[in-house]
């Protein structure tokens, strides 16, 4: 395994979260995904990516799998470094009209509790936590497009409210945590446009730079996180990113 920084992954089949993945399998990361189905994970990395890789099967809403996939690969009785979670459920008609609007919450609140639980048994470290969450959720100011205002009050609210709870207990938390407020997501590859980040401070309930957009790909989401958390300072400790073209 490598000798770089461990991260663990939830939902890392998803396309940010999977473009941060094969850029820190890239740089001599430990990287831990944990997956219910390992092959939609497999089919997408070489055989030599697979081998840097450790891939836990199971849901990450069970505290015993993300036991598992918290504890350091090298580190006896340590924490991973960090942890980049992008959980939720596809935006389809049918999710729409029978959301589960409790994915992203309850697996943020199953890996507090299992972070908490394993320091109690003598464990160091202090995980980094990245969620993966949208615009359209500040409490402090405007963050999306005045057209987008009512798709994303209306049509978008069931996802909208699982992802403001997750926030929530990311805030409240005592970690170090990191929220991006990706706006709307789109396919295909990364590299096309600048990026832009606007930066929230929800302690302050001060926003310290804005940057209000219409979308951006998974790609250049996954690869923000990598360059500017993964790879960055503090910069980005107890802020929400806006990241957007």
């Amino acid at each position: 395994m490598s000798t770089g920084k461990a991260i663990l992954f939830l939902g890392a089949t998803g396309g940010c979260a999977f473009s941060t993945l094969h850029r820190s399998i890239a740089a001599g990361h430990a990287c831990i995904a944990v997956c219910r189905t390992p092959s939609k994970l497999t089919a997408q990395l070489s055989a030599e990516q697979q081998a840097h890789v450790t891939i836990i099967e199971g849901n990450a809403h069970d505290a015993a799998v993300l036991r598992t996939g918290l504890i350091h690969p090298s580190k006896p009785k340590t924490l991973v470094d960090h942890v980049v979670s992008a959980l939720g459920n596809p935006i389809t008609m049918e999710g729409l009209l029978k959301p589960d609007g409790d994915v992203c919450r309850h697996g943020m609140e199953v890996l507090l509790q299992s972070i908490t639980a394993l320091r109690t048994e003598g464990y160091a470290g202090r995980p980094r936590i990245t969620g993966v969450s949208s615009t359209g959720l500040s409490e402090v100011a405007r963050d999306v497009p005045i057209p987008f205002v009512p798709l994303y009050k209306v049509i978008l609210h069931s996802p909208h409210k699982d992802k403001r709870g997750m926030e929530a207990l990311m805030m409240a938390s005592g970690e170090d945590w990191t929220i991006i407020r990706a706006s709307l997501l789109t396919s295909g590859p990364g590299g096309q446009k600048p990026v832009r980040a606007g930066m929230e401070d929800p302690v302050a309930k001060k926003v310290e730079s804005a940057a209000i957009g219409y979308s951006i790909t998974r790609e250049d989401v996954g690869k923000w996180i990598f360059e500017n958390v993964i790879e960055g300072d503090a910069t980005w400790v107890a802020k929400v990113a806006t990241v957007t073209y």
